[in-house]
Order: structure tokens, then C-alpha cells, then sequence
């Protein structure tokens, strides 16, 4: 290689094979990219997480609400109180718009309530006077063989509360009153009613209180009920009377309705139907 040649080596021209000096090819500026950003970590995984966790907990508090309603519905009286509420009521009832339940005249509201006296009763009567909307006054016309005790006493008092009459009988959509029986834990629910209607021919029914659960003491049970019964009746305006009648039989004793009047039990004269 000539001087010439090494001179011109390391320059930006060189000699074309067929011709004059060109110029190299031009190698294009190297394009700056910024080095990559570290990979950002994935959303998912704590959404996830979160997710997990609303689920547990929601288990969780799902478990927990069936383990106590088969706690509960493990006892034959939660059962039959559910029974009763929700599934098949053991009382049924009819409004009657108007009724002449006196013999006066004068027409009201009446709920006629018949069947027996179920371990939900008082909260079923309570939904029912709220539907018919029962003002003071109206009447409550009573039809029963008994039942729960207990749900009685309740039931007496929120007729009192809210000022409504009783009366036994049965009754038509037209309002006539037809008589009928009110046996056992019927007569304490009908002393709840301020006046007490009697009508002729329908029957009050009382007898001695008995518990159908096993107790350590049967003797201080019944005398618990005994006194229970008593006060109820004491403050509804009933004579003690009616509580020792009901003391000296299980069977059912049918009181008359002079015996009734006099234990202030009927507080209106009986009227013809």
C-alpha cells in the first residue's frame, strides 16, 4: 500500500474500485432510548387477596347464623313457636266490618278469632289487630278450645292496651254473632276485653292449669301458675272466684251465665243473638 493510500485509510472517503473517491455509507446517530423502568408489580394478586378475605369473613358470618338456628331449632318449643309463626298458624281470623254486638244498635269492627291458642299467638294476634286496624272500642269475638297459657296472658294484654271488647261467639260476613265455647286459656285472653260481652248460649270453660314440660317441683309449678293466673285475672277486674273454680278440676267446668256475671268475668248482660 502506498503513503498515499495509508493516509487517506483513516479517512472518510475511500477509493471506489470503479471510479473516484466516495463517501462511505453513513451510519445513522444511535437513537438515546431510556433504560427500561422496572416491571411494576401486578394488580391482581391484592384484589385477590381482598377478595378472599370478604369471602371468609362472609362464610363465616353465614356459619355462625346457621350453627345458632340449629341450636334453636334443636329445641322442640322453637320449632313449634316457628311453626306457628311462619308455616301453619294455629288460629285463624275474619274482619267484620260492622257487627250490632250488644243488641243496641250501634255497629262496630269486629276480629272474630277461632282454633287454638298456638305458641306464636300473641305476635300473630298483634299483626292481625295492626292489619284490621281495630280502634278502641271494637270487639274481638272469640271461639277457642285453649292452648299455650303463657301466650294467653299476652294476648289478654294487648287487647287491653289497645281498649277493645270481647265477646264469644262465631260470626258471619254479614255481622250476626252466633254463639259458641271458650274453654281453658280462651276464658283468660276473653277477660282481657273492657266490656266482656256475653251472648246466650255461647259457653266459658275453665280448669286447673297444668305444665306439659317436666319440672324439678310439679307442686311449686302449679302454685307459680296458680298465682300467676290469679294476679291477671285481679288486675283484668275479675273476681277471685273464677281462680278457684278453675283450681278444683283438670276437667273442664262450664260456667253458667249467672256464675259468669257474678265473677264479673261478663260484664254486659247476655243479649239474644
Amino acid at each position: 500500500m502506498s503513503v498515499d493510500d495509508r493516509e487517506n485509510a483513516g479517512s472518510e472517503f475511500r477509493n471506489s474500485p470503479t471510479g473516484p473517491w466516495v463517501a462511505p455509507p453513513r451510519v445513522p446517530d444511535r437513537v438515546y432510548r431510556a433504560p427500561p423502568r422496572p416491571s411494576q408489580p401486578p394488580l391482581r394478586q391484592p384484589m385477590r387477596r381482598h377478595w378472599l378475605w370478604r369471602y371468609a369473613v362472609f362464610f363465616l358470618i353465614v356459619l355462625g347464623v346457621l350453627i345458632r338456628a340449629y341450636r334453636d331449632m334443636s329445641h322442640p318449643e322453637a320449632w313449634a313457636y316457628w311453626k306457628d309463626q311462619y308455616l301453619s298458624p294455629s288460629l285463624s281470623a275474619q274482619r267484620i266490618a260492622s257487627v250490632d254486638i250488644d243488641g243496641t244498635g250501634k255497629r262496630r269492627t269486629a276480629l272474630v278469632v277461632s282454633g287454638k291458642i298456638g305458641p306464636a299467638a300473641a305476635t300473630w294476634l298483634h299483626q292481625k289487630l295492626d292489619e284490621t286496624q281495630l280502634a278502641a272500642g271494637d270487639v274481638v269475638v272469640l271461639s277457642s278450645p285453649g292452648g299455650d297459657l303463657g301466650q294467653a296472658i299476652i294476648m289478654g294484654e294487648i287487647i287491653r292496651a289497645r281498649g277493645l271488647a270481647t265477646a264469644v261467639g262465631v260470626a258471619d260476613a254479614s255481622g250476626d254473632i252466633r254463639p259458641a265455647y271458650c274453654a281453658s286459656a280462651c276464658v283468660v285472653i276473653f277477660a282481657g276485653g273492657k266490656p266482656r260481652y256475653g251472648v246466650k248460649g255461647s259457653m266459658l270453660g275453665v280448669h286447673r292449669f297444668v305444665t306439659t314440660t317436666p319440672v324439678h317441683d310439679p307442686v311449686a309449678e302449679a302454685q307459680r301458675v296458680a298465682g300467676e293466673v290469679l294476679g291477671y285475672m285481679t288486675k283484668m277486674g275479675v273476681s277471685s272466684t273464677v281462680v278457684e273454680a278453675m283450681s278444683q278440676t283438670r276437667d273442664v267446668r262450664w260456667l253458667g251465665n249467672q256464675e259468669a256475671l257474678a265473677m264479673n268475668l261478663i260484664t254486659d248482660p247476655v243479649r239474644t243473638p
